[in-house]
């Protein structure tokens, strides 16, 4: 790696520097996001018994969390939750590093400065003084790719093909980061609709023995049909989590597309503006100085 780097992707990236490979542009890796959702799910359990120690009037929610008919399902769905939670904080996290980039000057903003397979050589030497990998970084990789074009083969007209062709790409790339967090999205409730169906068929169960085996026994129907709302309580309470944890995760993800579209459009402008509109077939030095 030259010395002579200023910035170091591996002390940028925040999952790099906690020791593990990054996500490409604004994707996390899902390892260390599971791992960080193992933690708040233990941390939110944490709280959770703790408000049902201590606060009364939290019973009616804290229950819906440690019933034991229900563990076995808002356990896991907690965990996806978290899971899906910290999935949304990295990319909010590394979209703040790619917007950084794009104030990092690569391309002198003057009116006077022109870009040909001449001068282009400088914006990429600039390029790779500013940061060790260039292609973790939309901006950066873009006007790398189309300015490579040009500089080897100078080929003024075919710099905006390439710049519209990474563009697609990088949409492209952005949209499959949320794949994962649709799929979230899509289990939540699913496995809430699983622990209803779980809770209905205990209370199916229970009511059974109220109309058969109990015969005329008040004191048994009346036992027996306290079972059974207990069943029909717990298929309601899974339900309920799994909707509200998934309307949550669906609202937060429809933010952060619209975010990351917006980034995308703004890159789509700066590659107008200060590169596309400044190319020139005559050839000429550079003609403005870098900001420091």
């Amino acid at each position: 790696m030259p010395p002579e780097v200023r910035y170091r992707w591996s002390q940028l990236d925040p999952e790099r520097r906690l020791g593990f490979s990054g996500g490409r542009f604004t994707g996390p890796k899902p390892l260390p996001a599971f791992l960080a959702g193992t933690v708040l799910t233990a941390i939110f359990y944490a709280l959770v018994i703790w408000l049902h120690g201590h606060l009364a009037w939290s019973h009616p929610v804290t229950q819906a969390f440690l019933r034991e008919a229900n563990l076995w399902t808002v356990v896991p769905l907690s965990l996806l939750f978290f899971f899906s939670v910290a999935l949304l904080a990295g990319k909010t996290l590394k979209l703040g590093l790619q917007q950084k980039a794009m104030g990092w000057a690569v391309v002198p903003a003057s009116a006077d400065f022109i870009l040909n397979e001449n001068t282009a050589e400088a914006v990429l030497q600039r390029i790779q003084g500013l940061v060790d990998q260039p292609d973790q970084f939309v901006i950066l990789n873009r006007i790398e790719r189309g300015l490579s074009n040009l500089h080897y083969l100078g080929q003024v007209s075919e710099v905006s093909s390439v710049l519209r062709g990474q563009a697609d790409d990088d949409e492209k790339t952005v949209a499959s980061s949320f794949t994962l967090l649709q799929g979230l999205v899509w289990a939540m409730p699913v496995l809430g609709f699983v622990g209803t169906a779980q809770g209905l068929a205990f209370a199916m169960g229970k009511f059974r023995l109220v109309l058969g085996e109990q015969g005329t026994d008040l004191a048994a129907i009346k036992q027996s049909l306290q079972e059974v709302t207990l069943g029909l309580s717990t298929s309601f309470e899974t339900t309920l989590v799994a909707l509200v944890f998934a309307l949550t995760i669906q609202i937060w993800i429809t933010f952060r597309q619209r975010a990351e579209l917006e980034f995308l459009d703004s890159c789509n402008d700066y590659c107008q503006r200060y590169v596309i509109s400044k190319l020139r077939l005559a050839s000429g030095g550079v003609r403005d100085t870098y900001p420091n």
